[in-house]
């Protein structure tokens, strides 16, 4: 189903069945296959393919999606396979961009406004949530995930969760403190800033344990929406969650 006001460029393939929102432009050579929902006002660059089976063992023919938000700019080259298991998806938010040559594996999902330069590669099952900027050329394991407002540096290999608000970098990556630049941007005032940054003192540094560091901080703040955010990313994580690198100086970047 094709929307209202929607552009095709030449030689592009839109199979049947693929859903495709209102006042979105696709350009030229770009392929949707029939498992591909695409949002209102996005835009598709040259040579975008959606929608392709996954590169995954145990994928045997079910049915399953590419579901696009609305507002994403997808630059040229991009790839984005549908998910394993059947009605499943790859995913990617409203306001998303993803650079030339980026590839999202299956059952991915990205959340709301990321951006992810040039060629970055996200293995199956890779979580991203809102709002995260990801360098060109890094790498991510699969069932990693990375949390809200968080940036990855340019070819950085990530294995281990990257937690909120945090920037991580480095091959192996570890954590160099806060993602400061971006949060100021997203409006997140000094004292927001200060917060996060001694909840994630006291949760790796002060405790004797994760254990221990994550008792304190539902003690020391209780009701606070970012030790909240913070302690159930950590809790939830199955491979592990990057640390602070020790002796990093924090980067707090340019003031704007």
């Amino acid at each position: 189903m094709i929307g209202e006001g929607v552009r095709i460029g030449p030689y592009s393939v839109i199979d049947e069945g693929a859903v495709v929102g209102d006042g979105t432009v696709i350009e030229a050579f770009a392929h949707l296959t029939s498992y591909v929902k695409v949002g209102r006002g996005c835009h598709i660059f040259d040579g975008v393919i959606l929608g392709q089976p996954p590169q995954d063992h145990d994928f045997g023919g079910e049915t399953s999606y590419v579901v696009i938000g609305d507002d994403v700019v997808l630059r040229e080259g991009v790839t984005i396979h549908r998910a394993t298991g059947e009605g499943l998806a790859t995913t990617v938010g409203r306001g998303a961009m993803l650079m030339e040559g980026c590839h999202l594996g299956h059952n991915v999902r990205i959340g709301e406004y990321c951006t992810l330069t040039n060629k970055v590669g996200l293995s199956g099952h890779v979580q991203m949530g809102d709002y995260v900027v990801v360098g060109g050329f890094a790498g991510f394991h699969q069932f990693v995930r990375v949390g809200s407002y968080a940036m990855v540096g340019g070819m950085a290999k990530i294995v281990m969760d990257v937690p909120p608000y945090s920037l991580a970098d480095g091959n192996p990556a570890s954590i160099y403190g806060l993602n400061t630049v971006g949060l100021r941007r997203r409006g997140f005032s000094q004292a927001q800033r200060s917060r996060i940054r001694e909840i994630y003192k006291t949760l790796f540094e002060t405790a004797a344990n994760l254990e221990d560091g994550l008792a304190s901080i539902e003690e020391l703040y209780a009701g606070d929406v970012f030790a909240i955010e913070i302690a159930s990313f950590v809790e939830n994580s199955k491979r592990g969650v990057y640390r602070r690198h020790p002796g990093a100086a924090e980067h707090r970047g340019r003031k704007k």
